[in-house]
């Protein structure tokens, strides 16, 4: 919901941060990787018990990871680089509740699934539009820098890294906020539905 707020603010500074990069020859895919292993180093902080570490580190990544885009669109954007992008993205989403489930798994394991699978609600209805939108050659105009079509919702990247940071912030509400956030997932997984629906009907 907050994505096409936060992108327009961070656009400039990023673009002239991958402007950067590119002279120094550094590609996307390198920005890609490079977010997705301080991703997983925030993962394996969280799981330590080591919060305000995982959260810097977290944060780090998020800016690679908007970083990698603008790199690609300072040179040349490949479907490769989408893809590796997407799926490594997804890899780190789910890897910070389970953090959250080793760092405490007696009160940290169930709230964590129940995070985990609201996650597959909002994966599996992302990434079935995006399949569908791009067979039928659909665009969507609010986010056309990305490499697919790009569905919103309640829940998108920046609820998810404030709930993520909060939940670093405050690791002994974990419970709290990882119900708060799977029932918001919830909402946005059945907007997508219906959104999807009334779409390709």
């Amino acid at each position: 919901m907050l994505d096409r707020f936060a992108t327009p603010l961070l656009r400039p500074p990023l673009h002239a941060m991958a402007r950067r990069l590119v002279r120094a020859g550094v590609g996307a895919n390198t920005v890609t990787l490079a977010g997705f292993t301080v991703g997983m180093l925030a993962a394996i902080l969280i799981a330590a018990g080591a919060y305000s570490a995982g959260a810097i580190a977290l944060l780090a990544s998020r800016l690679l990871d908007g970083l990698d885009g603008a790199v690609a669109r300072e040179t040349q954007p490949t479907d490769a680089g989408g893809f590796l992008d997407i799926s490594l993205d997804f890899v780190f989403y789910a890897s910070i509740p389970l953090a959250f489930a080793v760092a405490a798994p007696a009160v940290n394991a169930l709230p964590a699934a129940a995070l985990l699978a609201a996650f597959i609600g909002t994966g599996s209805s992302f990434l079935a539009f995006a399949a569908l939108a791009a067979k039928r050659g659909m665009d969507n105009l609010a986010y056309p820098d990305k490499s697919f079509y790009f569905l919103g919702g309640l829940t998108e990247a920046t609820e998810t890294l404030a709930f993520f940071v909060a939940m670093c912030l405050w690791p002994a509400h974990f419970d709290v906020l990882a119900y708060t956030f799977a029932a918001l997932c919830a909402i946005t997984t059945a907007t997508r539905i219906w959104w999807g629906w009334r779409a390709f009907s």
